[in-house]
């Protein structure tokens, strides 16, 4: 066997380096550009002429001041964002092997449906047209963050351990939504057994949001029990909610140890590759010049029939053994003709 190293060129691997650079800071401005658009101090505000007619045929102008609007800067920066996206994901389905795998792919399609959902504002922005329902479903934009997976490990572990503890975290869900229907209806009841003109909990689907919040141990201390039993049912609440998301805990901890672990195993192998590359026997293809013709005598499985003392089984002297495909023709052969001897 024979043992070659494969090297990764140097080129490439700075070019590839270069390329997820690229990549994370696109990813990155456009998300900050998304975010502090809607800051008050970043908005320019609208002013518009407004023509009324009063009484006796006068005419009034006034400016009128409409909802603010984010600065052009912003549009020229996701502009660009969108344009590397594009040619991205244009360049990644043209190369992919397989394209419909490429646009099944969850992150793949938040791309597309990010870049297309800013070019149709766009457009209908030009056209002066509201889009209200558009930009709501542009908050897509700022699920590319989940782009940074190809570049971060740390986001990989994180994904692989959901994966993992999916069992688990359905468990966890299941026995919260149970506990929260059941102390959202036992609250409503608790609340109204006792003379209470202050009662938050006016029916159970209110009492849903504090159930969530008190299993959550949040407590946001907007709806309160007044009554002491309602106060009995809000510990017994509290209490269960963490032991219920406490149990779970430990096997999602100990999956994430195991992939961090696993990771920081890979990271520490050698960057170079070996592979086995396996090296077969070259049988002669003819005899040489000058060869006595029993050394080209090659039997069918493998074995030599002649020797320098001719063809004669009996005198011959015995030749190598060339092991091929067939090792049982092979182990006759050979006891055939050391039993001769």
């Amino acid at each position: 066997m024979l043992l070659t190293k494969v090297h990764c060129s140097v080129g490439f691997v700075a070019l590839f380096q270069i390329l997820s650079f690229v990549s994370v800071f696109f990813v990155v401005v456009s998300i900050l550009s998304f975010c502090l658009k809607t800051h008050p101090d970043l908005r320019v505000p609208v002013i518009a002429n407004e023509t009324q007619q009063l009484s006796g045929n006068k005419t009034v102008w006034k400016l009128a001041r409409k909802p603010t609007e984010p600065h052009k800067s912003f549009f020229y920066m996701e502009s660009v964002c969108n344009a590397w996206f594009a040619f991205e994901i244009l360049v990644r389905m043209i190369v992919s092997p397989s394209r419909l795998n490429f646009i099944r792919r969850a992150v793949n399609i938040i791309d597309i449906v990010a870049t297309l959902s800013f070019v149709l504002d766009s457009i209908l922005n030009h056209m002066d047209i509201d889009n209200d329902v558009l930009e709501f479903f542009s908050i897509v934009r700022i699920m590319r963050l989940f782009k940074l997976t190809r570049h971060s490990p740390g986001l990989k572990i994180l994904i692989h351990t959901f994966k993992a503890s999916a069992h688990e975290l359905t468990l966890l869900v299941f026995f919260l939504v149970l506990g929260i229907v059941i102390f959202a209806s036992l609250i409503f009841y608790a609340e109204r057994i006792q003379f209470n003109p202050k009662n938050d909990f006016k029916s159970i689907p209110v009492g849903l949001w504090w159930a969530i919040v008190t299993m959550t141990t949040v407590g946001y201390g907007d709806m309160t029990p007044k009554t002491y039993i309602g106060m009995f049912v809000g510990s017994i609440c509290a209490v269960t909610g963490v032991l219920t998301i406490a149990l779970p805990v430990p096997v999602i901890v100990s999956n994430f140890a195991m992939f961090y672990s696993h990771t920081q195993a890979r990271a520490k192998l050698p960057k170079t590759r070996q592979r086995v590359v396996p090296v077969e026997a070259v049988r002669p293809k003819g005899p040489p010049s000058g060869a006595m013709p029993g050394r080209s005598a090659w039997k069918r499985d493998g074995v030599a029939g002649g020797g320098p003392m001719g063809n004669n089984p009996a005198t011959a002297a015995p030749t190598p053994t060339v092991v091929r495909n067939r090792a049982l023709p092979v182990a006759s052969e050979a006891t055939k003709i050391i039993g001769k001897r």
